[in-house]
């Protein structure tokens, strides 16, 4: 049975009448969020985390769904970094669980041909959904969700946090525990909320970013000879210049008789007002159409490094930094 992410997000206790669920995907925040929730709406039960590592080796995960609790009436096993090598190992479990123990099983990209996708798709006692990468509109969702009863919470400052994090929930929830930890009285200051932020980026990598789009060849070499690119950060650093590059596409695209510094201040979410200039100065650099011409680009180099897992990340976030550059300081 095929579900929705949206909505397991929101009643989680729907997963309760399925005997087991395939969660797959990207988005690692979103697979985070849900797994707690399960956990903390099932805090009776027994707790168990496998990977499939442990299944592949030995008859564990039978093992845990034979034996019977000590504890508790009933059990949750999640089953982590699955993928179809072990098929058949859920395959015999499913036919022998009973419904004491509910099964959760966490997985990254499954092709349509996956035969764990098959599985949990065709049965209708069997819960699956994709775990798709946040954008700009789920994201304002969540932070408005998380913060809810916050005053000061403007879309500026939710703009803030959102380009802070390059588009990923896992950061964006960091910070949100941040703010809860600093503003215990619920009033969030629109000047200390920089303080707390994860300004590493600010220094690091959004520098490189937006040297870059200003076409500022001399700097962004210094800059890159200077800062550690990290090949595990490399998705994250691609998030990074994708979410800038959407909102300069955004206000590009907009009415052709208002100048940009219009067009900047009727955006939703807003700007945060300390990368106001930086924007306006991209602006200029670069029109609607190279802006989506690059945007094509960001997406080549994504599926690039997914496909090809021999790759120097480092490497190609360098050389797509130094395109961008080019680019920018081309005239139109």
């Amino acid at each position: 049975m095929i579900l929705k992410s949206y909505i397991v997000e929101q009643n989680v206790e729907i997963l309760k009448k399925y005997q087991s669920t395939l969660i797959y995907g990207e988005n690692t925040g979103l697979k985070d969020d849900i797994q707690e929730k399960i956990k903390e709406n099932n805090q009776e039960c027994e707790i168990i985390i496998l990977f499939e590592n442990d299944i592949s080796r030995n008859n564990i995960l039978y093992e845990n769904i034979s034996n019977q609790s000590l504890f508790t009436e009933r059990k949750i096993i999640f089953i982590k970094e699955a993928t179809d090598k072990i098929i058949n190992e859920i395959e015999e479990c499913l036919e022998k669980n009973n419904k004491e123990v509910q099964i959760y099983i966490f997985a990254n990209n499954l092709e349509k041909k996956s035969k764990l996708r098959n599985l949990f798709e065709k049965d209708k006692n069997l819960a699956i959904f994709a775990c798709y990468e946040d954008n700009e509109r789920t994201l304002i969702s969540y932070i408005d969700k998380e913060l809810i009863g916050f005053k000061g919470l403007t879309g500026e400052i939710v703009n803030a946090i959102i380009n802070n994090s390059g588009m990923n929930r896992r950061v964006i929830k960091s910070e949100i525990l941040k703010i809860k930890d600093y503003f215990i009285d619920k009033k969030i200051n629109k000047e200390q909320i920089l303080e707390i932020l994860n300004v590493k980026n600010d220094t690091g990598f959004n520098e490189i970013r937006d040297k870059a789009l200003m076409g500022e060849k001399e700097k962004v070499n210094k800059l890159l000879s200077e800062t550690e690119i990290l090949s595990d950060e490399a998705f994250f650093y691609l998030n990074t210049l994708n979410y800038r590059i959407l909102r300069l596409h955004e206000i590009a695209r907009k009415n052709k008789q208002n100048n940009n510094e219009q067009k900047l201040e009727s955006l939703k979410p807003p700007i945060f007002w300390k990368d106001k200039p930086i924007i306006l100065k991209q602006l200029s650099k670069w029109s609607h159409k190279k802006l989506e011409g690059i945007l094509l680009v960001i997406a080549e180099t994504e599926v690039l490094m997914k496909k090809n897992s021999y790759l120097k990340n480092d490497v190609v976030i360098k050389d797509l930094v130094i395109k961008l550059t080019s680019k920018a300081s081309a005239t139109f």
